[in-house]
């Protein structure tokens, strides 16, 4: 089974307190004009590697800087409608802005048998977004990731 790993950065609105996240737009002609093409940035786990630290390298590659640091909560497995399984790690990153998104390429082959391969980017976009903006935006697989980050975030503290 496939395995992804992936850093979903959460903030609270500077206006209105209410919890934002950051995604990114899958890249290529294929994901152009379509529903549900954004995603938590994510990427493959490689054989024995750590899953945060493949979450942190994959969100470097596809948004092109580093993930802030913080505190990283596992917010666990989703699965994808493809049968890929995503291992979602949670970072707040009240202060975290990018100008532009520079990701890596892939090689995509178009039109599918055709012999010809162009480059795409991965990511083409990325941007803060509400919790509600994210769940109509976000691939179906990874919306329950949202709900477990709510629940992470808004429990309160013990006390002492």
């Amino acid at each position: 089974m496939v395995t992804s790993a992936g850093l979903l950065l959460h903030r609270s609105a500077r206006v209105d307190g209410t919890t934002q996240v950051f995604v990114a737009h899958m890249g290529g002609p294929f994901w152009r004009g379509r529903a549900r093409a954004w995603s938590i940035p994510k990427g493959l786990l490689e054989d024995g590697e750590d899953p945060v630290a493949a979450a942190r390298r994959e969100f470097a590659e596809e948004i092109g800087v580093a993930a802030p640091d913080g505190l990283v909560l596992d917010l666990g497995e989703v699965r994808q409608a493809s049968g890929k399984r995503v291992r979602v790690f949670a970072v707040r990153a009240d202060d975290f802005e990018v100008d532009a998104v520079r990701s890596n390429t892939a090689l995509v082959e178009l039109p599918r048998g055709s012999g010809r391969f162009v480059e795409v980017p991965e990511v083409d976009d990325a941007r803060w977004v509400t919790v509600d903006e994210a769940r109509e935006l976000l691939v179906a697989g990874q919306v329950a990731a949202l709900d477990r980050l709510l629940v992470a975030v808004e429990r309160p503290l013990p006390e002492g």
